[in-house]
């Protein structure tokens, strides 16, 4: 922040298993300093990188998840078999991602403070994780040379939104969700300085039939150690297309969209919300700015404060998109995924931007993908952009 007193309060503390966690302060007396969140971690938890006594009774260093390489597809596919055991659907009074409770006893609770704003921490049960001591080295799987095997190193973390656990990111203030837009910003910048890491992706799963596992309103950042597929195929796509037109193909996107005008559902200053030519999900819709920029550190003050309000109001929006038979509105569940250019390479050719999509196609009906898409990787939609944009178009009226 530019300012002698940051609107925004970072500070970062460790849990006792050793995971970095770091509070995101918008409200006094903790953005001024004045007070501090609580920082130390009670929990008897052993630190997450001793070693572990096999089922022979030999003590053995641990060992982090692993990538295979898929020969087929040329895909990278972690493999993080202890996530089997990660919470699952806890009751309320076991959540934890809530704030520990004033006076209570101890509980198994990943944050110690007592109220938060933002909080984002390592994840206890990662899919990507950098083991100290074990080097990012490909090996044969088998002694195959056709299995490439390496470390899935990398990082994942959580973002908790509010720590209110009855509430979405919809719900919050515009305040607190520029509060989430500066720790999703810190968060892709740290990340990306981190040794292999090749992309920093920020999301949020929600709802049951999206197959979250714990309800208070959240999202994810992970950093990977190489570029995912979905990224990959579009930097071929826009390298293939400035190599036709000299041009940046998410930038003719949104002119495109912005000409046509039928699937501009929102605009504001610095931001163009469209439901995409080709959508694939009964409800998509992309949020772009309208400047060129790579990734979230990348925006400036005025479009992150922009960004804060328009964000919402789309949720909002999209909260209201289904009806049930009485007519009251249907929480949407939803993926929402910040696309960002890579951290070395495609930085001049992939551009910031939103995708927030649904596997709803009516109340209490779903998406399911069955075989083409599957199997094929084909898609077959069930409704078409332009009914989506309609809809959504009516819901500012």
């Amino acid at each position: 922040m530019t300012s002698s007193v940051p609107r925004v309060r970072r500070t970062s503390t460790t849990l006792a298993d050793g995971r970095e966690l770091l509070y995101f302060d918008d409200t006094e007396p903790y953005v001024s300093g004045a007070a501090t969140r609580r920082l130390d971690d009670p929990r008897p938890l052993p630190d997450r990188f001793a070693p572990v006594v096999d089922a022979d009774g030999v003590s053995r260093p641990i060992r982090g998840p692993e990538m295979r390489y898929d020969v087929l597809t040329g895909e990278w596919v972690p493999m993080a078999a202890h996530r089997m055991n990660r919470t699952f659907l806890p009751p309320a009074d076991a959540n934890p991602l809530a704030p520990a409770k004033p006076g209570a006893a101890y509980s198994d609770g990943e944050i110690p403070a007592e109220d938060y704003d933002v909080v984002v921490f390592e994840n206890r049960f990662p899919s990507l994780m950098t083991v100290p001591g074990v080097a990012d080295e490909v090996s044969a799987l088998n002694g195959e040379e056709l299995y490439p095997v390496r470390p899935a190193v990398g990082r994942c973390e959580v973002i908790c939104f509010s720590s209110d656990s009855t509430a979405s990111l919809a719900s919050v203030t515009p305040g607190r969700m520029r509060t989430v837009i500066e720790a999703w910003a810190d968060r892709t910048t740290t990340l990306g300085a981190l040794d292999g890491v090749e992309q920093v992706f920020c999301f949020e799963n929600r709802g049951k039939e999206i197959g979250v596992t714990l309800h208070h309103p959240h999202g994810q950042i992970y950093a990977y150690p190489y570029l995912t597929p979905r990224t990959a195929t579009m930097l071929r796509q826009a390298r293939a297309h400035r190599e036709r037109t000299g041009r940046n193909l998410l930038r003719d996107v949104l002119d495109a969209e912005l000409r046509a005008g039928v699937r501009i559902v929102l605009e504001s200053t610095h931001w163009v919300a469209y439901v995409p030519a080709a959508a694939r999900w009964p409800v998509e819709v992309h949020l772009a700015p309208r400047r060129d920029v790579p990734d979230l550190p990348a925006l400036t003050d005025d479009e992150r404060a922009d960004l804060a309000t328009t964000y919402l109001t789309l949720l909002q929006r999209l909260d209201r998109f289904f009806v049930d038979p009485d007519g009251a509105p249907v929480p949407l569940p939803y993926i929402a995924a910040w696309h960002q250019a890579p951290v070395r390479e495609g930085r001049d050719d992939l551009r910031l931007h939103l995708q927030l999509f649904s596997v709803l196609r009516a109340p209490g009906k779903l998406k399911y993908l069955a075989g083409s898409e599957s199997a094929m990787g084909a898609w077959i939609s069930d409704t078409t952009p332009e009914r989506i944009a309609a809809r959504l178009q009516e819901l500012a009226r």
